[in-house]
């Protein structure tokens, strides 16, 4: 038995605009776990993360957001769209030249491993999980885009240029500054291992 094709996203897309609920479904399934997922390092808020994801799918159900195929990947665009969405949800803090609060009340929305191994072994790298999650929270939002989506996503310089709107000279720039930044908080919090 053979299973019928995954459709592309454009075809999802105009089935949706035919009010087909069902290409909705799978639009979402197929994207919202990235999504979330950037949202979620970007903000260091699951609650923040999961209102930027529903505003993104909500602007794609009503049609508000104005997809171009022949600008690049529906997935690419959305991440803009997430993006642009977090930049204006932090301009009020911004503004405030507040601090990030390193307690987060939402530990449990950060799932960085799996329950395999030994309990100590779970615990270090839940720890060593939440290092990086902390110290990517204190990076300046340009550099934290650019380490996210290339580090975390897998994508290219060239991706990582078309969400965040700048030329590839700046999208290398923004990486190697914001992992210089990143190793070093990470340094930070390695013990010495030698006195």
């Amino acid at each position: 038995m053979t299973m019928p094709p995954t459709p592309a996203d454009t075809d999802l897309l105009h089935q949706l605009r035919d009010g087909a609920s069902a290409a909705f479904q799978t639009l979402y399934q197929r994207h919202q776990a990235p999504l979330y997922r950037f949202a979620l390092l970007r903000t260091g808020s699951g609650d923040t993360a999961a209102d930027i994801v529903q505003e993104v799918f909500m602007g794609l159900l009503t049609g508000s957001l104005r997809y171009d195929p022949l600008r690049g990947l529906l997935l690419h665009f959305l991440f803009g769209v997430a993006r642009k969405l977090i930049l204006k949800h932090e301009q009020p803090r911004l503004r405030l030249a507040s601090l990030p609060d390193s307690d987060d009340d939402d530990d449990s929305a950060f799932d960085p491993g799996s329950d395999e191994g030994e309990p100590l072994a779970r615990l270090l790298d839940n720890e060593l999980a939440e290092q990086v999650r902390r110290a990517l929270s204190l990076l300046a939002p340009h550099y934290r885009d650019a380490v996210i989506l290339y580090e975390l996503h897998d994508m290219s310089y060239l991706e990582i240029a078309e969400i965040c709107q700048i030329d590839i000279g700046t999208v290398r720039s923004r990486l190697s500054r914001g992992r210089a930044a990143l190793a070093k908080r990470l340094a930070a919090h390695r013990p010495a291992l030698h006195d």
